[in-house]
């Protein structure tokens, strides 16, 4: 009889997902998939674009809304080969090596945007608590240094995963639960020690929601401002400056949130509605963020307006 033990032969290939027993009309979910690439990444494109050339846009609020659409562009891009893949052509293998690649680039974004969110809800509450002061607090050079310093710290943070997930070996389970690659998912199929990943899975986690918490005091501090406002003018007035704002932190977090009550509260939930939640998690903010703020900023809405009327 033969030694050589089959299940201890090291995984080449994994498997993506799309969503589970409809896989024949997965050529038709990848319409709508397509158009809201399309709209993402044009959209985002077209906030970059007009704060780059406009001299007027070159302000602190518009280079932290560059930030985000950087991010959701980076996003985007980092989850679209694996999506088409999968929806479009029914093609789910992925090598360890791309997985891995994919992991950095999503996580990476993902990071970035939720730092962004967080240095804005401090914009925010800065310009609400003291207006007079904003502009000598938050100089374009001060912008520029505070999202530097969050996105090598988001690089810093997210670079070991690769690392860690490359020390493990997987000679069991190859299916993935998403049609993208994400470190929880691919961690647990390890046949090896995953300790460590599960580690430093909690410690990004942790991380996350401390962000999250000091994001929501802001808001509530926000809130108490409005709250001592006696006149209707001033409460629209501070509500207009911070409503774009918590509108790009619900698109982001209500996901997530929901997504972990689910994992925690409902166990025997059907696996399509999670898959569905995880792929709005990547698809919905790169979409909407760009329409709130251009509906929002009138400065923004002026100059979109300005070039279709050309």
């Amino acid at each position: 009889m033969s030694v050589f033990n089959t299940s201890e032969v090291e995984i080449s290939t994994f498997f993506l997902i799309g969503i589970p027993g409809i896989e024949t009309a997965h050529i038709w979910f990848s319409i709508p998939i397509c158009l809201m690439y399309l709209l993402a990444i044009l959209g985002n494109y077209t906030i970059l674009f007009f704060i780059k050339t406009e001299i007027s846009l070159h302000e602190p609020m518009y280079y932290f809304l560059a930030m985000l659409a950087f991010s959701d562009l980076g996003l985007s891009i980092s989850s679209l080969p694996t999506k088409l893949r999968v929806f479009l052509l029914n093609v789910t293998g992925i090598s360890p090596s791309a997985c891995f690649a994919q992991i950095f680039f999503i996580h990476e974004f993902l990071a970035m945007e939720s730092s962004v969110l967080l240095i804005v809800s401090a914009d925010c509450f800065i310009a609400v608590y003291n207006p007079l002061q904003y502009t000598s607090i938050l100089t374009s050079a001060r912008v520029i240094k505070i999202g530097l310093l969050f996105a090598g710290l988001s690089i810093l943070f997210i670079l070991p995963f690769p690392f860690i997930l490359k020390r493990l070996k997987f000679c069991k389970k190859s299916l993935l639960s998403h049609s993208y690659c994400l470190h929880q998912d691919v961690m647990m199929l390890a046949s090896s020690d995953n300790r460590v990943n599960i580690i430093y899975g909690f410690f990004m986690a942790l991380i996350a929601l401390i962000e999250l918490v000091c994001i929501s005091v802001s808001y509530m501090l926000i809130l108490k401002i409005v709250l001592g406002i006696t006149s209707h003018v001033g409460h629209l007035k501070v509500l207009n400056t911070c409503i774009s704002h918590f509108c790009a932190v619900l698109i982001y977090y209500v996901p997530i949130v929901t997504l972990s009550v689910l994992d925690r509260f409902a166990k025997n939930i059907s696996s399509v509605i999670t898959i569905t939640i995880a792929d709005i998690f990547l698809l919905v903010p790169p979409v909407m963020n760009p329409i709130v703020y251009s509906v929002k900023n009138q400065q923004i809405r002026s100059l979109i307006q300005g070039k279709l009327c050309e």
